[in-house]
């Protein structure tokens, strides 16, 4: 039904333990005049079917949808997107006080290719393969008629995510409704989200639960949000009755925005100040016991594999500022969310970090996305975000 593309003898054994990616360097047969972002069917080579998935020129040339001869349609869709909101419903995600969430995680739920984050009622439609672009009106209509989803309005924002070498020129824009406020709730509190503008979808969904263990160790603290983006984790700190917090970025947009959020949950709080400065800069130019409880969530250091070296010398550069300034019996949570970077380099990164600084360091917990960004048990490498809740003698 599709165009068949054949694998080279030997090189069908990841997908038969249903790794969702086929290589180029395992292709023996394209079809001719395949178009990017085509369905298409791979068969072993001998011609014995494996599945159907979105082809696409580059390192990844299939993304695999099925393990079986599927017709891609909204049917399909729409039972892939009913999996993916039973799971968040039955994980209690999805409720009165919290109506940000992930409702679909690429791989995670099956999908490759697709993200899909909920803020009240629109949803931000992300593709990061031709093949969800192109099925992107498809999938926009089986959100709306996603029952219990509440979904009126989806706004797709690919601008950024696609291959560029694809030439599709997508336009961030509403595929169906329109701007209709921009505020959200996660866990009672209230956030502006700027799926226009913003990064990724418009807010760090994935950070929910870190940012809850963070409302438990604020009590009492005096607390840096370094890479304060909307400030999330400076609303969470501040409900959980820290007596100071300082949130820094270098985008005078980002510290705009934080201070919005703040003064949407606690207006005229003076606890709250915002600095739009490079985090590097504010942490070398600090004092000392400054602050007893330090947060590092930058931006990826590392998109890809040929920057990993300067990132982790970038992660364990901001880690020992961090360690050398923080106050003792301090706590700091650190972060990478390169998927390039794995946990064991992470944290040799941070250990590194700890020795150069002198100081006695501990860790609490060890930490991850949360459970509405699932990690496909047969695609480790959707296991991106890394964290570590540190104590600091």
């Amino acid at each position: 039904m599709y165009p068949q593309i054949r694998l080279r003898r030997g090189k069908e054994e990841s997908l038969l333990r249903f790794h969702p990616w086929v290589f180029s360097g395992a292709i023996d047969h394209l079809p001719d005049n395949i178009e990017e972002g085509s369905k298409v069917t791979v068969t072993d080579f001998k011609g014995n079917l494996i599945g159907t998935g979105h082809y696409q020129i580059g390192s990844i040339t299939v993304r695999m949808l099925d393990f079986a001869d599927t017709v891609i349609d909204k049917e399909f869709y729409m039972s892939r997107l009913r999996e993916a909101m039973t799971m968040r419903r039955a994980l209690g995600i999805i409720r009165p006080d919290n109506n940000t969430y992930r409702l679909v995680h690429g791989e995670g739920d099956f999908l490759p290719g697709l993200v899909v984050d909920v803020y009240g009622n629109t949803a931000v439609l992300q593709a990061h393969s031709p093949g969800m672009h192109f099925d992107r009106d498809i999938i926009a209509q089986c959100l709306v008629e996603l029952d219990g989803a509440g979904i009126s309005s989806v706004y797709y924002k690919s601008e950024t995510t696609l291959p560029y070498k694809a030439h599709l020129d997508p336009q961030n824009d509403y595929i169906i409704g329109s701007y209709n406020g921009d505020t959200a709730i996660e866990n009672g509190l209230t956030f502006r989200i700027d799926w226009l503008k913003g990064q990724k979808t418009g807010f760090f969904v994935d950070q929910r639960d870190n940012r809850s263990l963070l409302e438990h160790y604020a009590h009492g603290r005096r607390l840096l949000n370094m890479f304060c983006y909307t400030g999330g984790f400076s609303v969470y700190a501040m409900r959980g009755q820290a007596t100071l917090v300082h949130s820094v970025d270098s985008s005078a947009k980002a510290v705009a925005l934080t201070e919005a959020n703040v003064a949407l949950n606690f207006p005229d709080d003076n606890r709250h100040k915002a600095f739009a400065e490079d985090a590097f800069k504010y942490l070398d130019d600090m004092g000392e016991n400054q602050y007893d409880l330090i947060i590092l969530d930058p931006p990826a250091f590392a998109k890809h594999r040929s920057a990993l070296r300067n990132a982790l010398r970038g992660y364990q550069r901001i880690n020992a500022r961090a360690f050398e300034k923080i106050s003792h019996g301090g706590i700091v949570f650190t972060f990478s969310c390169s998927q390039a970077v794995s946990k064991e380099q992470f944290r040799l990164a941070v250990f590194s970090a700890a020795a150069q600084a002198r100081r006695r360091v501990r860790i609490l917990h060890q930490l991850t996305q949360p459970a509405d960004h699932p990690i496909n048990i047969y695609h480790p490498e959707g296991e991106y975000l890394k964290g570590l809740i540190l104590y600091v003698e």
